[in-house]
């Protein structure tokens, strides 16, 4: 059988991750993990459409040409619940390739959530649900359906590469994405970042004004 070319590939979806994962990154801000992955990693320029809720699922993803979204339909015909729907559409705001009737439909079959480096419509119906979503803009005109595009390949969102399976955590402060593979490690050491942060809040609480935190900065760099 003839492998399909890139541009046309539609390929199966990675499961969803284990839900002891899942319920451990419920637990978790979005700070302490990028704060643990070198500052560096996460999706930046995306903005929250949804009313409130926390994203915590894995990647199925797509790429689309901007502005299409007949290859997001053939990704949606395979989500399974746990699945983040990612789609790269190039970071282009001419035209919504997302809106509530595609929302009503991931929510049907267990979506999580949708991450869309490009832009929705029908904000309201986003605003007034719990369903996260993140985009990059929004815009009235709709999409259209001729393709080309692809289906769990690795894609680009908001300058992080994503591949299909990868984990995704958004919530107020933005979204954060890492391989399987490191998600133990990760989850042990937000779970210590976060009692350091919470020793720190008991130092401020004492009033006093200088701080082993602050004092322990300023010695690092031979400030002290």
């Amino acid at each position: 059988m003839r492998t399909p070319l890139p541009g046309t590939r539609v390929l199966p979806a990675a499961a969803a991750g284990d839900a002891s994962i899942r319920d451990a990154l419920q637990g978790i801000v979005t700070p302490h993990l990028s704060d643990n992955l070198g500052r560096q990693a996460g999706i930046l320029g995306l903005h929250a459409y949804h009313g409130r809720g926390k994203l915590v699922g894995t990647a199925l993803t797509v790429r689309t040409r901007p502005g299409d979204n007949l290859f997001i339909y053939q990704a949606m015909m395979q989500v399974q619940p746990g699945h983040v729907l990612v789609i790269d559409a190039g970071g282009a705001l001419e035209n919504a390739v997302l809106g509530e009737i595609m929302k009503r439909y991931l929510q049907q079959h267990g979506c999580v959530g949708v991450v869309v480096d490009g832009a929705i419509r029908d904000v309201g119906a986003f605003a007034q649900d719990d369903f996260p979503c993140y985009a990059r803009g929004v815009t009235h005109r709709g999409p259209y359906k001729d393709g080309p595009g692809e289906v769990n390949v690795p894609v680009t969102v908001g300058g992080q590469v994503v591949s299909p399976g990868d984990w995704l955590v958004g919530d107020e402060d933005g979204l954060v994405s890492f391989a399987p593979a490191h998600a133990p490690a990760l989850i042990e050491a937000a779970r210590a970042h976060a009692a350091k942060e919470e020793r720190i809040m008991a130092e401020i609480a004492t009033g006093a004004r200088e701080q082993s935190w602050m004092n322990a900065a300023f010695a690092a760099k031979g400030m002290a």
